[in-house]
C-alpha cells in the first residue's frame, strides 16, 4: 500500500526590492546580485508581479496557514505604503487561510509609522544585529562606510516602543565568533528572546587573489568602492572540483572550529539558566531532532529544496543560496510557482543534498543531526580524500557532541511529559555536590518514596524532585 502523500507546503524569500539596501554590509553575499539584471533601473517589485505572487503562493499551498518572507536588500526601502498593499492582497486572495509575515530587516529606517504598522498587522521582525558597538560595526556599515549600531539599536527600541514581535539574526563571523558570551549578553540585555546565529563561510576561488581589509581602502569620497566578491559572483557557487586540498575563505568568514567553540559556550550558559526563557534556533531545532521530530530547519534536514527565493521580477530560484542563472526555475509571469517548485529540476536540487553526501558523512555519529549542512559549505575534501565535505564539519561534530547528553536528557523529559526546563535545576543540583554533568532523568517510573536515581541514597522527594 503506497503511503499518502504529505500536502505541498514550501517557503519563498522574497526580494521585493531585490539586492538594493541602504547599508553596503561587508561580507554581505547578495549586494552584488545587481550584476543578474545589467542596465536595470527599476528595483522596486511591481504591482502586477506582487498580486501574481501573492495569489499564486496562497494557492499553491496545501495547509491552512501560509506565510510570507520579505527580505532583500532592504525591504523597508519600499517603504509603509508598499507593504499595506501587500497585506490588502492577502486578504483578497487568502481563500480562508490564515496568512502570516515576516520581514527581515536592517533596522535602520524604522520609525513610528513603521513600528505601528509592524504591530498592527502582527509582523514577525528579524532585525540583523551583530552584537555589541565594536562586533557589529566591524563589518556591517553603509555606503559611506558609517557605522550602523545606534541607528539600529534606535530601530530596536522603536519595536519594544510599539510592542513588535521581533527576534535577532547574528552573522557569526571571524571577529564576533572570538566573543561568544559578549554577544550572547549583549543581545539579551537588549531584550531578544529569540535568537539565531547564522555562521559567516565565503570561500575564494582557487585563482582569487585573497581579499583582505587591506585591500579595500575607502575612496576619496569616504565610500568603499563596489567590487565582486569572490565566490559569489565570479563564477556561481563554490565548485567541489576545484582545489580542495587547501580552501581558502575571506578574512570575515568564520574559522571552521570557531563556530563550533562559539555555540559550545553560548550553550553551556543557556542550558543552565535560560532554557524555555530564551529561545536559541540551532538549540531549538536540535532539540526536535534529538525528540524525533525533525529538523526544523533546511540546513539540517536530509534534503532541501522547498526553500526558494523570488527576485524582484518575478525570477524564482532553488534557492537564496544559489541565486545564480544555472538556479533560475522560471518567472512566475510566465510559469506557474507550483509547477516550479514540484519541477524535476528542484526535486534533482533538493535531493542532491542527500545523494552527494561523502562516505566519511555517512558514518559520522552525528549525521542524523548534521546531514553534512548546507550544501553551499561542502568545499572541502574528507580525510580520505574525497571530495564533499563541510567547511564547518569540525563545529558541527564539536557542537552535536558536546550536547547530546543534555538532549538526551530533555528528551527523557518530554516523553515522561515533563518541561525540558527542569534541565537546569538539574544542573543546579549537578553544580552543588561538585559534578560536571546533571543526573539521569527519573521518569514517573520512579516512585517518591523510591531512592534517588542520582545515588544520593535519600528518598527521591526529599532529593532531585525537590529540586526540579
Amino acid at each position: 500500500m503506497t503511503a499518502p502523500k504529505s500536502p505541498l507546503a514550501f517557503h519563498v524569500m522574497t526580494k521585493p526590492i531585490g539586492p538594493i539596501c541602504n547599508l553596503d554590509c561587508r561580507y554581505c553575499f547578495y549586494l552584488q546580485k545587481e550584476d543578474l539584471f545589467p542596465g536595470n533601473r527599476r528595483w522596486a517589485m511591481s504591482d502586477e508581479v506582487l498580486e501574481r505572487y501573492i495569489r499564486d503562493y496562497i494557492a499553491a499551498q496545501e495547509v491552512p496557514e501560509v506565510n510570507f518572507a520579505w527580505q532583500g536588500g532592504e525591504p523597508t526601502l519600499l517603504g509603509v505604503r508598499f507593504f499595506r498593499k501587500v497585506v490588502e492582497l492577502q486578504r483578497k486572495h487568502a481563500r480562508g487561510k490564515r496568512i502570516t509575515n515576516a520581514i527581515q530587516t536592517n533596522g535602520t529606517l524604522l520609525d513610528d509609522e513603521w513600528c505601528s504598522f509592524l504591530h498592527d498587522h502582527e509582523f514577525l521582525v528579524g532585525l540583523s544585529l551583530d552584537g555589541p558597538r565594536e562586533l557589529h560595526d566591524a563589518y556591517r556599515r553603509d555606503k559611506r562606510d558609517r557605522p550602523s549600531f545606534d541607528r539600529v539599536m534606535r530601530g530596536l527600541e522603536l519595536m519594544q516602543k510599539h510592542r513588535v514581535e521581533f527576534n535577532t539574526l547574528t552573522v557569526v563571523n571571524r571577529l564576533n565568533a572570538h566573543h561568544p558570551l559578549e554577544v550572547y549578553r549583549f543581545l539579551k540585555e537588549a531584550g531578544s528572546r529569540f535568537l539565531q546565529f547564522i555562521p559567516l563561510v565565503e570561500r575564494l576561488p582557487p585563482s582569487a587573489k585573497p581579499v583582505t581589509e587591506d585591500s579595500d581602502p575607502p575612496d576619496g569620497e569616504g565610500r568603499r568602492p563596489r567590487r565582486p566578491k569572490p565566490g559569489h559572483v565570479l563564477a556561481g557557487p563554490p565548485d567541489v572540483d576545484d582545489d580542495l586540498a587547501a580552501p581558502r575563505v575571506t578574512d570575515w568568514s568564520v574559522e571552521a572550529e570557531q563556530f563550533g567553540i562559539f555555540l559550545c559556550a553560548i550553550y553551556d550558559e543557556w542550558v543552565r539558566n535560560d532554557v524555555a526563557r530564551v529561545f536559541v534556533q540551532i538549540f531549538d531545532t536540535a532539540l526536535g531532532i534529538w525528540a524525533g521530530a525533525g529538523a526544523s530547519l533546511c540546513v539540517f534536514a536530509e534534503t532541501c529544496g522547498r526553500g526558494m527565493a523570488l527576485e524582484h521580477n518575478g525570477d524564482l530560484y532553488a534557492c537564496d543560496h544559489y541565486v545564480y542563472p544555472e538556479h533560475r526555475l522560471g518567472n512566475i509571469m510566465e510559469q506557474n510557482i507550483r509547477t516550479m517548485v514540484i519541477s524535476p529540476k528542484q526535486t534533482a536540487f533538493g535531493d542532491a543534498k542527500r545523494d552527494s553526501l561523502p562516505a566519511h558523512c555517512r558514518s559520522c555519529e552525528v549525521l542524523f543531526a548534521c546531514r553534512g549542512e548546507c550544501p553551499k559549505h561542502r568545499f572541502c575534501r574528507t580525510p580520505d580524500g574525497e571530495p564533499g565535505l563541510n567547511y564547518l564539519c569540525p563545529s558541527y561534530k564539536r557542537f552535536f557532541n558536546h550536547i547530546d547528553r543534555d538532549m538526551r536528557l530533555m528528551t527523557q523529559l518530554l516523553e515522561a511529559q515533563r518541561a525540558p526546563a527542569e534541565i537546569m535545576g538539574m544542573y543546579a543540583m549537578a553544580d552543588r555536590r561538585g559534578g560536571a554533568s546533571p543526573i539521569p532523568v527519573a521518569n514517573r517510573a520512579v516512585g517518591r518514596n523510591a531512592p534517588c536515581p542520582c545515588g544520593s541514597g535519600r528518598k527521591y522527594k526529599h532529593c532531585c524532585l525537590k529540586q526540579t
